[in-house]
């Protein structure tokens, strides 16, 4: 008998196409500019996610030099910075593995503009194409090899100096969900 996967989450979330996401860090503020026509699905996720608080209080977990820092793992919510800095397990679970519940599916084969430009936001998942769910990433330097694998679904319009700072460990104190024509 075959492993039966939980169906995949479609957002209630509408996308307008002027969204911009906020994050508010400890190192800085960084602004970017959401796909919602290229990642309809991702960017309604994420906005779904921000807007409920889930990414409230989150560290940063990942960091590899010239390629990306990570973050949006739950687990890292009761955590101290310094104990993601060294890499510990917390009281719900090792820093990149949690999720929100559900997975939504890939768009990194239909989205037009899916390329990993540096500074782009893109989603972290597992090896199924379609098991993204809240871990997102930024690009540090182009990382074109990640284009047929991984949805990107932001640019990064202000904070890249922000950006390059970031390390494993970091806060995110909050995201918010802006409208460029507001």
């Amino acid at each position: 008998m075959g492993f039966i996967q939980d169906p995949l989450y479609t957002p209630s979330y509408v996308v307008t196409g002027d969204e911009v996401a906020v994050f508010d860090t400890s190192k800085g503020v960084i602004r970017v500019a959401l796909d919602g026509a290229g990642a309809p699905v991702h960017v309604a996720n994420f906005c779904e996610l921000a807007s409920s608080g889930f990414y409230d209080e989150l560290k940063f977990h990942r960091y590899v030099p010239g390629f990306v820092i990570q973050g949006g793992c739950p687990n890292t919510r009761d955590m101290t910075p310094e104990q993601v800095a060294r890499g510990e397990v917390g009281p719900t679970g090792r820093p990149g593995t949690g999720g929100p519940g559900y997975r939504i599916r890939q768009e990194f084969t239909t989205n037009p503009n899916n390329s990993h430009e540096d500074r782009a936001l893109a989603m972290a998942r597992s090896a199924d194409p379609d098991s993204a769910g809240s871990q997102f990433y930024f690009c540090l330097g182009p990382q074109h090899g990640l284009d047929s694998g991984y949805t990107v679904f932001g640019r990064t319009i202000e904070g890249e100096d922000v950006i390059g700072e970031l390390r494993a460990g970091d806060v995110i104190n909050a995201i918010r969900i802006e409208h460029a024509g507001a």
